[in-house]
């Protein structure tokens, strides 16, 4: 779909989004003069005389399944909607989630048939008429053609809507028109246009009328911007809004009254979340539009949630309720085991959290954020019930470096992607294969008992990291494990191994490599010929004693023995 736009604005968003694909709603607006020069005279052909629309807002939502939420976000603010669909791989699960949604929404539709140039021996033709290109090519490629819309027509009809390719279409107010195009090329784009402002032209003019609906929107984002301050990116649904207009938006915990200091329209054509030129100043502003508003107060306000604009102060109370019953229902905050789910907006903190009910996957905390100390501790708890919901999804969000600290000491799985479908398939994938060999993986989590000892003049550093020669006399040594002498004064951290001058992650019984650590200096709390041993956490040497013995050989079973023995004298609690 953001291909189809940027072949429209000449454009490039879709590149540059995570993966290629939409994460976050956006919008442009393709003015009047703009659509009737790329649809030439198709344009009065479609359109009844008189009739004329002063544009389309394009909203471009997310494009696969897990984003419902998403998608009900924009299908709700669309007045009509292209449902696209790959010509060689007709209906795809995605396709029948967008197409649920427009039905529930009641949203009319038209099919845009993408990729035809990728059918097989389709010929690049001189046109970019959907139409004369299908005439120009072989007998064989028509058929094919037709054969891939009939697929497209059958589908729809087992849905109970009537289709046909819309050189056919009898009746538009019956059957739903299908369009072959390619985004890649711009063949059929102007069909497609051409086909949007006639139905909305013909079907949609009193549904359009703007005088008697309340003003909403959507915000897409906020921003801290040099010389304005804080900024939000709307779209603004119904009504109109202006500079003296009273708006209501939603904080994490409270309810914003203000006005806007300044509203501004994008230049047409431009895309919100990536714009190629400076935003103009308007005094007010009718919907539907794409804007961004600054005021002082804007700073917290939560990208996702609903923007209303109180035309009177009767008006502000009944409005504020209405966004404290819209909050409530998506932050997710409960006292049974579940995962936690921290996200950067409504919008996909709602798409991620309706997924994982639908997969049955309970959640215990879900919010909007980047992950925390308290998410990991609240996760760690979760898992010594059920280590599979002990985690932290982060979508889009950064971790603190106190929750990675956290995560990375008590073996807390935190899954972070840009992309949803992409978070919720390693979180999934995990689960299965950590199933299938779950005490495996316990063990694989917990320190390794191990000792090792200090190589004589074997010194390659002093300090910050000291790096020096060893032999792992005992089991296997791991980076990132803390030691400890043989009296049971913790030293530091292996940072890194390293053999033959490569990096390790780890070192066999018999092994000298270089070792670097954090904590220790030489000549001051290590020297050479040292004997050192790992450091289990309390709560590892716990789970070693009460479930892995057998995992462990007589020497590591006894070095154990005298890693509790002497960190009892110091921590009478530890290993209980």
């Amino acid at each position: 779909k953001t291909s189809l736009l940027d072949n429209i604005r000449g454009t490039g968003v879709q590149g540059r989004e995570a993966g290629g694909i939409t994460q976050h709603i956006g919008a442009s607006f393709l003015p009047d003069d703009v659509i009737k020069k790329r649809c030439g005279n198709l344009y009065d052909k479609m359109g009844r005389a008189g009739s004329r629309i002063p544009g389309v807002l394009v909203i471009d939502t997310p494009g696969h399944e897990v984003f419902r939420n998403l998608r009900v976000r924009g299908g709700s603010a669309a007045d009509i909607a292209i449902l696209v669909v790959d010509v060689n791989r007709g209906f795809q699960q995605q396709t029948n989630e967008s197409f649920n949604i427009l039905k529930d929404r009641k949203v009319p539709f038209v099919v845009a048939l993408n990729k035809v140039d990728q059918i097989s021996g389709w010929r690049k033709t001189g046109t970019m008429s959907v139409i004369r290109s299908i005439a120009e090519q072989d007998a064989s490629i028509r058929a094919d053609l037709d054969q891939k819309i009939y697929d497209v027509i059958g589908t729809l009809s087992v849905l109970g809507y009537q289709s046909e390719a819309f050189y056919r279409v009898k009746d538009f107010t019956k059957e739903i028109a299908i369009v072959p195009i390619s985004a890649r090329t711009g063949t059929g784009v102007s069909e497609i246009l051409a086909m949007l402002v006639g139905l909305t032209q013909q079907y949609l003019l009193k549904k359009l009328a703007q005088e008697e609906k309340p003003t909403r929107g959507l915000v897409l984002e906020v921003n801290d911007e040099a010389g304005m301050g804080p900024t939000a990116n709307i779209i603004l649904i119904d009504g109109s809004m202006g500079k003296s207009d009273t708006i209501l938006v939603a904080k994490r915990d409270d309810i914003i009254v203000t006005r806007p200091k300044a509203i501004m329209l994008p230049k047409p054509l431009d895309e919100m979340r990536d714009p190629r030129d400076k935003f103009k100043s308007v005094s007010s502003v009718q919907a539907a539009a794409g804007i961004k508003i600054a005021s002082p107060d804007l700073d917290g306000v939560l990208p996702g949630s609903t923007v209303y604009v109180a035309k009177s102060a009767s008006e502000i109370e009944p409005l504020r309720r209405a966004i404290e019953s819209e909050m409530r229902s998506v932050f997710v905050e409960t006292e049974s085991d579940g995962i936690i789910v921290k996200c950067d907006t409504i919008g996909s903190l709602e798409a991620i959290t309706e997924m994982l009910r639908r997969q049955q996957i309970p959640i215990a905390r879900a919010d909007i954020g980047p992950v925390n100390k308290r998410d990991v501790i609240e996760a760690k708890a979760v898992k010594k019930n059920d280590r599979h919901l002990g985690v932290v999804l982060a979508f889009n969000v950064k971790v603190l470096p106190d929750a990675q600290t956290e995560s990375e000491m008590y073996h807390v799985q935190i899954f972070g992607d840009r992309v949803i479908y992409r978070l919720l398939d390693s979180y999934t994938d995990w689960v299965e294969k950590d199933t299938m060999h779950e005490e495996d993986a316990t063990f694989g989590e917990l320190t390794p008992i191990a000792k090792f000892t200090f190589l004589r003049g074997l010194v390659f550093r002093n300090k910050d990291p000291a790096v020096f020669g060893i032999r792992v006399d005992v089991g296997t040594l791991r980076q990132k494990v803390h030691f400890m002498s043989e009296r049971g004064k913790r030293i530091g951290q292996i940072h890194q191994l390293q053999e033959d001058k490569k990096t390790v992650g780890s070192a066999q019984e018999g092994s000298e490599v270089a070792c670097s650590t954090h904590g220790a200096v030489v000549g001051r709390n290590i020297r050479e010929e040292d004997v050192f041993y790992t450091l289990p956490y309390s709560h590892e040497a716990r789970q070693l004693l009460k479930r892995f013995t057998h995992r462990l050989s007589p020497e590591e079973l006894g070095i154990l023995d005298h890693v509790v023995k002497v960190q009892r004298e110091i921590d009478p609690a530890y290993g209980y």
